[in-house]
């Protein structure tokens, strides 16, 4: 298939987050992998990953036939047009694969990666010897693993929310022994629950603000 040469639309696409995540980590590509985030294929650990938004949301559509032209071996994971940004996660064994797919939808859109948005730290707290009350509240809307009673539990919010992907993987890279509880990374702002020993917790929670804070961008 050849890559499709210019973008045929009345609108200038935004783009808001330009994401590359190297080396998918087990418990982040396992929620990846489930059927509410991956609707279409499901990534693997060491797969790595390009995850792109931009607005207006239904510009996706464009945004994924450029990556899929330009480089057939990417899988498309997510595929996500919310009320008004769009949403695609592309991810290949090969890192090589990924960058081809990434810098077609750049050029495609006339844009490059620094035009992405900065993030931003909105919150972050450790909260220590997690009661069991609170740990069955959190367990019931949880979209990853559990948390268990007595530990601590290190929560983080950031903005735009898909930098709550690469936090995420980042902070389990950093402290593979946390457990990885919840991920929101699509909306308003992203959202990150993780548990383990205080340690642990704070070794991700320094992790994720170091991340953050080196990644370039716009002010929004």
């Amino acid at each position: 298939m050849s890559p499709s040469k210019t973008v045929r639309a009345t609108t200038r696409i935004e783009l808001r987050v330009y994401l590359p995540i190297a080396g998918l980590q087990r418990q982040f590509a396992a929620y990846l992998a489930v059927p509410t985030r991956a609707r279409g294929y499901p990534p693997t650990e060491g797969d790595h990953a390009l995850i792109v938004e931009i607005a207006p949301g239904l510009a996706i559509e464009r945004v994924t036939d450029l990556a899929l032209r330009a480089e057939p071996a990417v899988e498309p994971g997510i595929l996500f047009v919310e009320r008004h940004f769009g949403v695609l996660e592309v991810h290949s064994r090969h890192e090589e694969h990924v960058t081809r797919a990434g810098q077609a939808i750049l050029d495609g859109i006339g844009r490059s990666a620094g035009d992405q948005l900065r993030p931003r730290l909105l919150y972050s707290d450790v909260i220590e010897d997690i009661t069991d009350q609170q740990a069955i509240i959190i367990n019931r809307s949880r979209q990853a693993s559990m948390i268990m009673p007595g530990q601590s539990l290190l929560v983080c919010e950031m903005a735009p929310a898909l930098f709550a992907a690469v936090a995420a993987n980042e902070a389990e890279r950093a402290a593979p022994e946390n457990t990885l509880v919840d991920v929101n990374m699509i909306g308003a702002s992203g959202r990150l629950y993780i548990a383990g020993t205080t340690e642990g917790v704070g070794r991700a929670a320094a992790e994720i603000e170091r991340l953050l804070a080196g990644i370039e961008g716009r002010e929004a």
